[in-house]
């Protein structure tokens, strides 16, 4: 008691010693005994420094009464609700374990590998050697030395910027629009859950990532196999990723980094669909389960070349509409499905605490966008350029056609309204980035404005599900729109054109069985993690968690002191 006097100062001693007493003998918790002070009129509990001292200290000297039931928590401090922490420790240490596996087994499947193949993976090659000219049929003079790929300059500059850009959208872009979105006892989390996946993609990205999005090994054109869904171990831990490796005209380092912040942003995008309500523990191992099973042969099926299925379907997806957009989505439906509406939703209000921190947001994720989509070019060339432009107009013209609707809707436009339109734009237009025109581009910035405002203000109110910040009404809806308006755009309004013998018919109905592949793939996967997760940890936070918020709760932080 003279520690806790000497720390909290003599004014709150006799708040110390009730705190205390009711621990002790009513079998509360701090954060129960805090709230039953501050219903007694102790206003200086609420938001200051010294009551999250205090509850250090009181946390700290006094033990809490161990409950009945074994399976709860058994150390000072630990919310009665929490799973024990043994459960997901023991999931990641199984997460460690394989990446220590797959580095003793990288030398020598690498080594096999060269023995085959002559080089170590089947994306290299392939794609540095694309643009290289072949050598005259019938040759005069005797045979010199072949002509090796040489890295562009110019190209591997701009990669390096479009790849700076893309991380830019998460950390710290999408993290803001995010965290402005939520109530102020949740907008750290959000921070840090956004920090946290980028970091945690990171280093599963190198493991086994980019070898299993990107191995093209056994893929052969127009065959089926398991090597057209997902990749091999070839480039585990970056195996074969020297600083000679080449794709197309850029460094393979470069253009592995810049896809690794397509994986970041695609699960960071997600936990807006469960914002405020799911347990730190339980975001990493989703988190992790869905990249591995979900996003991985999802980016392999769309984009690793010939062999890979959607690639031989002939699927038009430049920057990310399937993989990253309509994924993600999906995903955010069956996550706010399965955990459940908000505590009080809908019949609180829940606004967002700061529009100023959303709007620096989504400003972000508009600037970081021309990387997204120019940078799918992977070449500083004129598809790039096309792409800028047809981003900026989709973009301005999606944000407009929001604030125009919700003004004749509600009667005023809002801030919140033309940022979630600019996003519904730039969504609308990744997968069609490299092959719209400027016109084709205005009608997918208007269609993804109207119907992204369409379910998230209307669609979203009739059906009751709660999905926080509008992952599904903005990311899929804008997706699917602009996934299927690729096929129009591309073959008309100044697009660049289809395959030989491919009508606009034939490419939207090409469009369309990708997104319903995606919803059902994606859909069926996530729900499947999220039931395995919930079992291991538990996927939602106790009531009294979320009633103190989870910035507290969780982290024993807060996003602000005053």
């Amino acid at each position: 008691m003279k520690l806790i006097t000497a720390v909290v100062g003599p004014y709150c001693l006799e708040d110390v010693r009730t705190a205390v007493a009711q621990v002790r003998l009513d079998g509360m918790t701090v954060n129960e005994a805090i709230c039953n002070l501050a219903r007694s009129g102790r206003d200086w509990i609420s938001g200051s420094r010294q009551a999250d001292r205090w509850r250090r200290q009181v946390t700290t000297l006094t033990p809490i009464p161990q409950a009945a039931d074994p399976r709860l928590p058994r150390h000072p401090g630990a919310s009665r609700a929490t799973a024990p922490a043994a459960a997901w420790q023991r999931a990641l240490a199984m997460l460690v374990l394989l990446a220590l596996a797959l580095a003793l087994l990288v030398p020598e499947l690498s080594v096999a590998q060269e023995t085959a193949t002559g080089a170590p993976g089947g994306t290299v090659t392939s794609l540095a050697t694309e643009n290289v000219a072949e050598p005259d049929s019938a040759p005069a003079e005797p045979a010199t030395a072949t002509e090796t790929p040489s890295v562009n300059s110019g190209d591997t500059a701009w990669m390096i910027t479009a790849t700076a850009l893309v991380l830019f959208m998460t950390i710290p872009g999408l993290a803001l629009f995010y965290a402005g979105m939520v109530r102020q006892k949740n907008a750290l989390s959000i921070l840090m859950q956004c920090f946290a996946i980028t970091a945690l993609i990171s280093v599963l990205w190198m493991v086994y990532g980019y070898s299993v999005a990107f191995d093209t090994t056994g893929m052969e054109a127009g065959t089926i196999n398991l090597h057209s869904f997902v990749g091999g171990l070839g480039k585990a831990m970056m195996a074969g990723v020297t600083v000679d490796s080449l794709v197309a005209a850029v460094p393979e380092s470069v253009f592995a980094t810049f896809q690794l912040t397509f994986a970041i942003i695609t699960p960071a995008l997600i936990v807006g669909a469960f914002a405020e309500r799911m347990k730190f523990s339980a975001l990493l191992i989703f988190t992790a389960l869905w990249f591995t099973f979900v996003y991985l042969p999802m980016t392999h099926m769309v984009w690793s070349g010939d062999g890979a299925l959607m690639w031989d379907w002939g699927v038009l997806d430049f920057a990310g509409g399937t993989v990253v957009h309509i994924n993600a989505g999906i995903a955010g439906l069956v996550a706010a499905l399965v955990l459940g509406k908000r505590k009080g939703f809908p019949g609180t209000a829940m606004p967002p605490h700061s529009l100023v921190l959303t709007v620096i947001g989504a400003s972000m994720l508009w600037v970081g966008w021309f990387g997204f989509n120019a940078g799918s070019a992977v070449a500083a060339n004129g598809t790039a350029g096309m792409a800028m432009l047809v981003t900026q107009i989709a973009t301005a013209a999606a944000a407009l056609a929001w604030m125009l609707i919700e003004w004749s809707a509600h009667g005023k436009p809002s801030a919140l309204g033309i940022v979630s339109g600019a996003v519904a734009g730039l969504v609308a237009i990744t997968p069609a980035s490299g092959t719209a025109g400027p016109a084709g581009a205005l009608l997918i910035g208007v269609a993804a404005g109207v119907l992204c405002f369409l379910a998230a203000a209307r669609l979203k109110r009739a059906l009751g599900y709660d999905d926080s910040l509008d992952v599904f009404g903005v990311h899929a809806v804008g997706g699917i729109v602009g996934a299927i308006l690729t096929g129009v755009c591309a073959g008309s309004l100044g697009g660049v054109g289809l395959a030989e013998g491919v009508t606009i018919g034939q490419q939207v109905w090409t469009q369309a069985k990708s997104v319903l592949f995606t919803l059902v793939f994606s859909g069926v996967l996530t729900f499947v993690i999220l039931k395995l997760v919930d079992a291991i940890v538990g996927l939602r936070v106790s009531p009294e968690q979320e009633t103190e918020g989870l910035d507290l709760a969780l982290h024993d932080e807060r996003a602000y002191n005053s």
